[in-house]
Parts: structure tokens; sequence; C-alpha cells
């Protein structure tokens, strides 16, 4: 099962998605948080997980090893090509040499099957403040099916990804902020540089060309309009 938990703390809000197929455990969890106000869902679809994790854009993962049609060392594998979120395994396959593979593929804890209910949620709440206290709170940010990782500093489109500068990703960053809305250069160049009056326009033009050309290698076609007069636009389709 799969779920979907907000959890909340003073002004955030955070997101966190549970890969977990033991139906005992899963409600125990959700029980659990509810009792603190954080919202539960689940579904049971463990063929579309990474799916369920770009449309539902999580803050954390928690995921269990063994799990039906691939396990969670899969999912992380998985999760680790498009994002750097944070991802705590729990499982009772707790030998060392699986905690050991748990971190290699990219996970940043291991909790122990049985945990104590209270040591889970003072965990997935300190790695949150750790990894998002200085962070956007939403920092996966989709547009139709193009992916924008903040945190890993990567777009994805039709499983192709391309790892982006700073200035590339600000750039995107913005765009997909306000994506089917002209942005004006000015706007953008204020975004990009705290202080751009001894910037030379040329060079928001420059940096925008070079990143056209490398969205093109990922199938992303005139992705970024130029508007005469008006600025730039982040469509699909031509408006």
């Amino acid at each position: 099962m799969i779920f979907y938990i907000i959890l909340e703390e003073g002004d955030l809000m955070y997101k966190l998605l549970i890969v977990e197929d033991d139906f005992i455990i899963a409600k125990g969890l959700q029980k659990h948080f509810e009792k603190y106000h954080y919202d539960v869902q689940y579904i049971e679809d463990f063929e579309h997980v990474l799916d369920e994790f770009l449309e539902f854009q999580p803050d954390l993962v928690l995921l269990d090893i063994h799990l039906p049609f691939f396990d969670g060392y899969y999912w992380c594998q998985e999760i680790r090509k498009i994002s750097q979120i944070p991802i705590v395994f729990i499982s009772s396959a707790n030998e060392n040499m699986n905690i050991v593979l748990a971190m290699n593929m990219g996970g940043d804890d291991f909790i122990n099957k049985p945990f104590d209910l209270q040591v889970v949620q003072a965990k997935l709440q300190a790695i949150l403040r750790r990894t998002y206290s200085f962070s956007k709170d939403f920092h996966l940010l989709t547009y139709q099916d193009v992916h924008l990782d903040i945190l890993a500093g990567k777009i994805t489109y039709q499983q192709k990804e391309l790892i982006l500068t700073k200035n590339e990703l600000k750039i995107l960053e913005y765009l997909f902020e306000h994506a089917e809305v002209i942005v004006s250069r000015i706007d953008l160049m204020n975004h990009l540089w705290d202080d751009h009056q001894f910037i030379d326009d040329n060079t928001l033009s420059v940096n925008m060309n070079r990143l056209r050309k490398k969205l093109e290698d990922i199938g992303l076609h005139d992705f970024i309009h130029t508007k005469k007069d008006l600025g730039y636009l982040l469509c699909l389709k031509t408006i």
C-alpha cells in the first residue's frame, strides 16, 4: 500500500509517501498519524509506485524492502534517478548487509521492524527539519509530463533527464512557477541576479539559448517561447 501523509510543522506542510504492503502495519501508521492531524491515504498498485511518486510529489518516502512486483531497493533507485528527497527504509530484514545495501542504493536512514511509532515520528520530523529548513517546501515542480527537481538540479521528460546548471535551474524554476504565463525579461533577471544593473542584457539571452538547445536533447522542442517585447512563456503548445 502506498500512503500519502501530509505533515504539518509550524507554517510548513510536508508530504510523506509510505510504501508498505503489510496492511496491519499500514493501518497502525495511519491511525497513529491521524491522531496528530496528519492526512493519510493509500492505494494498492505496487506496479506503479514511481507514477504515484511523480503525481503526489512527496517530501519524504518511507519504504519497505519486501514488496510485490519490485522490491524497495528497485524503487529507491528509480526515485533517485529523478529526485534527492529523503528515503527512509522500514524493514524486519535488518541484517547489516541489508542496511548497508539500503544506504548504498540511496537510502537516508533505516528503521527496524517492529518499531515504536513515536520513534518513527520523531525520526521523520528530524529528517524533514534538516532537509527542508533552508529549502523550498515544494521542491518537485511538475508541468504536464515535465518534472523539475529543485534539490537534484534535474529536469525529466519521458524518462529522459537533464542535469542543469545553477542559472538554468533558476530560469526553469521561475518559468515553472509561472507556467503558461508570460514572464518579463526584467522579472526573470531579478530572479536570476540580485543586482542586475551591471549585467549585460545579452547574458540572459545567452543563458536562455543554451538552455533551449539542451532541452531539445530530451525532446522538449519549443518548450520556452519568446514573446516579442513581452518576455518568455513556458508552454508545451504555443499560446
